[in-house]
């Protein structure tokens, strides 16, 4: 499999897949800001919105693929305030359910981290469902957890859910690397 970070153009070439890989994970369960059935035009359009924000600089996304499928992907979205530029949001790390179990999730977590170090980004946080499968990847990435919020989102299924929030200081991670 390939991990590539893609530019604007890129990106707005490969919304059909990443719009199927989007469906795939809703279908699955994923709590990822969607309700199921989540339509192929839907999942097009936010894709295509994503690519006005990494045209803009305020957001990163990194694809996998295999073969000429998107099996797998992770975005960093930058804040626009002063106060923040030193931290990054993870968000939408999805990998297809055919591709799983094969350490693509760890890898595209590691390509976010690393890129996000390179990027001079010193803490990433994120949220994810309480229990889910992501939740455990964090964990065991050394991700801090910070708490839970009850109640915090809907799964696709509509069903209220509590969320996780996860933190990272890789300003710190990269340090310790160095020596």
């Amino acid at each position: 499999m390939i991990v590539t970070r893609l530019d604007e153009i890129q990106l707005r070439e490969q919304v059909g897949e990443l719009a199927d890989l989007l469906v795939d994970t809703v279908e699955d369960g994923a709590s990822v800001g969607f309700l199921a059935p989540l339509d192929r035009t839907a999942a097009i359009a936010w894709w295509e919105e994503r690519a006005a924000a990494v045209a803009a600089g305020q957001s990163a996304v990194w694809a996998a693929h295999e073969g000429k499928r998107a099996v797998g992907t992770v975005s960093l979205v930058f804040p626009d305030k002063p106060n923040s530029r030193h931290r990054a949001e993870l968000v939408k790390l999805m990998v297809h359910r055919e591709a799983r179990g094969r350490g693509l999730g760890r890898r595209l977590l590691t390509t976010a981290e690393t890129a996000a170090i390179d990027a001079g980004v010193t803490l990433l946080h994120l949220d994810t469902e309480t229990d889910s499968l992501a939740e455990r990847l964090y964990g065991s990435a050394g991700w801090t957890r910070a708490g839970v919020i009850p109640d915090f989102a809907a799964s696709p299924d509509g069903v209220l859910r509590p969320t996780t929030i996860y933190y990272k200081d890789v300003g710190r991670s990269a340090v310790r690397a160095s020596r």
